[in-house]
């Protein structure tokens, strides 16, 4: 059957004989629409066009940017100083001079809360740095030389991935304990080293596995059989192909380094005070009695980590169906 609504190619021919129209600019769109040349071909581009397709990535994206820009410019959203206290306004509830109420020391919950957001995504974009880099040289050395050095690799990245995350992070952090005149920089350091050496070895086996999946193709034969050197087959052919999959994982597991932030300042051994994060708020507002007569000091923290975390797993969740071609 045809399309009435598209002419056919008799219809591109004049009524004499070897006469030949030339289709309009409608008619060319609706041939690559259903021909498919309208979409995209290389990997960035392709999977651009799929996540822009998605509602999911403009709502995640929407909510990370709004983070961002809490994190990076927290005066857009207050002028209130997170660390003025008045102890005659300890614990107030919600109310038009304070949003979301007050802590036990009389802070604002609401800048508190905003001023929170730099910390915790501070600790998990450096942790997704560190983690990816390490993790990537880690695997590309194993996967591409292979024998004795892949060997040694792999054991050592075991060891490290035998030990529990939030267990090695509290032996990490509590062997080497900040105290209240230590530097913001130091101690976020701290926080962001113990994650990284325990989760690197994740991202490692990732990279390590797609390496070996695009060394057998036919292009990098050709450049080793060129006398290409090893370091611009790594760069120029390994990487750019075996990426992809790190890309993904390592966006998911931003939200999820956030949440372990949380959780060691939430023990007192992550971030410490004077610091300010979600994590500090939220175990301040656990400690007896505050949760039932002040709810609202765990309720907001909470609410906004557990957001941000979602925003970047769902972000990631669709980088990973536009990376995988086995999902197009």
């Amino acid at each position: 059957m045809t399309d009435p609504t598209h002419p056919g190619p008799e219809a591109m021919m004049g009524s004499t004989a070897g006469e030949f129209v030339v289709p309009s600019a409608e008619d060319q769109a609706a041939v690559a629409e259903v021909a498919g040349l309208d979409k995209p071909h290389s990997l960035g581009s392709e999977a651009w066009w799929q996540m822009r397709r998605r509602p999911m990535f403009w709502f995640s994206a929407g909510l990370i940017v709004l983070f961002l820009l809490m994190a990076v410019w927290p005066s857009l959203f207050t002028d209130a100083d997170p660390r003025y206290c008045d102890l005659t306004q300890a614990r107030h509830k919600p109310s038009r001079e304070h949003w979301f109420g007050t802590d036990i020391q009389g802070c604002d919950v609401y800048a508190r809360t905003i001023y929170g957001s730099r910390s915790s995504i501070l600790v998990g974009v450096f942790c997704t740095a560190g983690v990816a880099l390490i993790g990537s040289i880690v695997g590309l050395l194993a996967g591409f030389f292979g024998g004795w050095l892949d060997a040694l690799l792999s054991r050592v990245g075991e060891i490290f991935f035998a030990i529990p995350t939030l267990l090695g992070g509290i032996v990490i952090l509590y062997s080497f304990p900040s105290r209240p005149d230590t530097p913001y920089a130091i101690v976020v350091g701290k926080v962001v080293l113990a994650i990284t050496l325990l989760q690197w070895p994740t991202i490692a086996r990732i990279m390590r596995a797609s390496v070996l999946q695009v060394m057998p193709h036919e292009y990098v034969t050709a450049a080793r059989g060129l006398g290409a050197r090893p370091g611009r087959i790594i760069v120029s052919h390994i990487l750019p192909n075996a990426v992809a999959g790190v890309i993904a994982v390592a966006t998911i597991n931003l939200g999820v380094y956030i949440a372990l932030e949380a959780t060691l300042s939430f023990l007192g051994i992550g971030l410490q005070p004077p610091a300010i994060s979600w994590g500090i708020a939220i175990s301040e507002a656990s400690r007896m009695g505050f949760l039932t007569s002040a709810p609202h000091m765990l309720l907001f923290p909470s609410v906004f980590l557990s957001l941000t975390v979602l925003a970047f797993i769902m972000l990631g969740e669709v980088v990973r169906d536009a990376l995988d071609p086995r999902l197009r």
